[in-house]
Order: structure tokens, then sequence, then C-alpha cells
């Protein structure tokens, strides 16, 4: 009996944490948005494997810095995760910029209704969203960091020094998510 009420106690405890944990991460806000291609996808329940959503735009030189950072992690990962190129404020042909440089990202390029809704002040904004749709990176939180000297360098010079960072802090996260959250088979 003393057995059965042991087991019982750790199975309700390790429930209360794994709900707690689900909890502590927040929801992506959902969105139907248009494919270049012109097909509809409701994200984050289409979504294909992690997320990886990069809020862009072709003339900033921080997304054009990260983005190449964003394709090796999209090839090494695989089908595990998939990068959403949602652009937004941009008077440039997203399609013909991914197409120029070789990217092959899910691009939806009418995305600026959805950077509001998720709160996206400006470029680049990522989020990874596991899943179960809840949001396990902001770029954001790690965008404060910089090096020493920072502040004096042109905006080319600071995307160059920042990418490869961000890059770092991304595949982290991928890699914590993926433990947590293994693609089904």
């Amino acid at each position: 009996m003393k057995f059965t009420i042991y087991r019982l106690t750790l199975a309700l405890l390790f429930l209360a944490g794994a709900s707690a944990n689900a909890q502590e991460y927040p929801e992506a806000p959902p969105f139907s948005l248009e494919r270049a291609e012109g097909a509809m996808l409701e994200l984050p329940a289409d979504q294909q494997g992690i997320g990886v959503y990069l809020f862009w735009a072709s003339w900033c030189p921080y997304c054009r810095a990260l983005m190449p950072h964003l394709q090796s992690l999209e090839d090494e990962y695989g089908n595990a995760i998939t990068v959403y190129a949602l652009n937004f404020r941009d008077q440039q042909d997203p399609a013909a910029y991914l197409e120029e440089h070789g990217f092959d990202f899910v691009l939806l390029p009418q995305a600026d209704d959805v950077a509001e809704s998720w709160g996206v002040q400006g470029t680049p904004g990522l989020f990874i969203v596991d899943h179960e749709g809840r949001i396990r990176f902001n770029l954001y939180d790690v965008l404060a960091t910089n090096p020493p000297g920072f502040e004096a360098l042109n905006h080319t010079q600071r995307a160059q020094r920042r990418a490869p960072f961000w890059a770092a802090r991304i595949r982290e996260s991928l890699d914590e998510v993926l433990t947590d959250d293994p693609p089904s088979k």
C-alpha cells in the first residue's frame, strides 16, 4: 500500500511539474496568411516541425546578416524545423530577394498585420515556436546584449557582429526545444 501511495504521489508531482513547464511559455498568436505561391497557411496549426518565425525586410542589414545563418540551421536540422519568412514594411520583392540569395524559407509576403499582432516593433523579429504552439525563444530577449564598442559601429558592421551571436542563441534554443519536444515519427 505504501509503495502504491508513493508511486501515485510521484506521478502527481511529475504531472504538476509537466503542467507548470507547459504553462511557462506563451502561446503563439494564431494567424492565416497567404504564401508567395498562393496557398493559405494557418499558423502555428499548419506548422511543419519546430517553427522559426522571422519577421524581416529586404532593406534590413540585420536581417540580411542573419538569414544565411538561418539557412544553415534549416539545412542542418532538415525537416525538424521550418523557417517562416514573414516579410513586412518592405517595398521590394521579397520572393526575388530570397531567390537571389538561395534561401528556401516559407515566404509569407504580406505580414504587416501579423507583425503587429505578435508585438514586432522592428526587424529582425524572430521567434521559435514548438509543436504545441508555444513561443520558446524571442530574439528581442537577446538584442540588448552588445559587445564593447558596438555603438561606434555602423548598422552593417553591427549586423555582421551580432548575427553569429544571435545564430548561436537560436541554435541553443532549437536544441533545447528538440530535446524537450522531439519531432513525431
